[in-house]
């Protein structure tokens, strides 16, 4: 007599792999930081492409007809060749503030959806954007070392910095980011204007077509765009020599945004007067020039990580998966660029 399998009488696995399947090339930050577990849902199963010993191409075949979605970070890249072989994804999420990683023309003419992170990550990397541009201009870091290393008793006071109040700020790339950065250095007092792929109706803030031109016009140029193959380098030694001497420049976008070789002669040479970078342009190797710049302030690419806003990723991540899979409107469609 046989026996009829209900489906109160399935296995835990066996129910996983009858939901529909999102692939990951690489493990996010995130997952380390506060846990797979938060990402968790019983509308999708995981699949991890770095637990398996199939070749890539292999794996993905074994399982393209499963896969409706990829969750995608920086640094795992989502091209036409890994696209060819997944018919039936619908959507791409990404935990990454960046698309770069993202062929985002491909996933066009393939109808496939891209869902970013929206504004989750805007205030705190708007936050640490402005704190590395008062560190590079009060010498706060400097003097931190100067103090611990007994040098204030041994050799008295430390050099003046500057203050940020007047200063006149540009921002490159007034997405999301920038508007945050924006809004934060409006209320220290500072002039904000801004270059952008276009001008925003929505603010009063001069705009300069032209990256050089706003590099020209302000004492601060603070990088909040995406690295993309027009982003890639836009900040020359055309653009470094027009911030000048007495310029400061921060990076929170993506390091290879700045000819990272050229900025360096231009702060061993004295041709700009500091930087504040949370990226780089081959991380995690990090110029050694910079170790013995006191006007330099280093961060690990750390901008978007926090507790508070690894949660609310969490929760928008699952939000976008289960909606694609149910049907419904994408919490945070990526539709345009800054």
């Amino acid at each position: 007599m046989g026996v009829n399998v209900t489906d109160s009488d399935k296995t835990q696995e066996e129910e996983q792999q009858d939901l529909p399947k999102v692939v990951l090339f690489r493990p996010p930050p995130a997952f380390s930081l506060i846990g797979e577990e938060s990402f968790a849902s019983n509308k999708f199963h995981f699949l991890k492409t770095y637990d398996s010993q199939l070749p890539l191409d292999q794996f993905l075949s074994t399982h393209s007809h499963s896969i409706k979605a990829i969750l995608s970070s920086g640094g795992a890249p989502v091209n036409a060749d890994i696209l060819q072989l997944l018919p039936e994804v619908g959507v791409v999420v990404t935990t990454s503030a960046g698309l770069n990683q993202i062929d985002i023309p491909e996933c066009r003419r393939r109808g496939i959806k891209i869902a970013n992170s929206g504004n989750v990550y805007s205030a705190d990397v708007a936050d640490l954007a402005v704190g590395l541009l008062i560190d590079v201009l009060r010498k706060v870091s400097a003097g931190d070392r100067y103090v611990r290393q007994g040098l204030w008793a041994a050799k008295g006071n430390y050099p003046l910095g500057s203050k940020l109040s007047g200063k006149r700020a540009g921002i490159v790339g007034l997405g999301n980011i920038g508007y945050e950065v924006a809004k934060r250095l409006e209320a220290f007092g500072c002039f904000v204007s801004y270059n952008s792929r276009k001008k925003k109706p929505y603010v009063s803030y001069p705009f300069y077509h032209d990256v050089c031109e706003l590099a020209a016009n302000c004492d601060a140029l603070i990088i909040c765009c995406g690295l993309s193959d027009e982003t890639r380098h836009m900040i020359n030694k055309q653009v470094l020599s027009a911030l000048g001497k007495e310029g400061v420049i921060v990076n929170i976008g993506r390091g290879a945004i700045i000819d990272e070789k050229e900025m360096v002669r231009c702060l061993m040479q004295g041709e700009i007067a500091g930087a504040g970078l949370d990226v780089f342009e081959n991380e995690p190797n990090v110029p050694q020039e910079f170790f013995a710049m006191d006007n330099v302030v280093l961060s690990p690419h750390r901008a978007v990580f926090t507790p508070e806003s690894l949660k609310d990723l969490s929760q928008l991540v699952v939000g976008n998966l289960e909606a694609f899979l149910s049907n419904k409107p994408l919490l945070t469609e990526y539709v345009d660029s800054e």
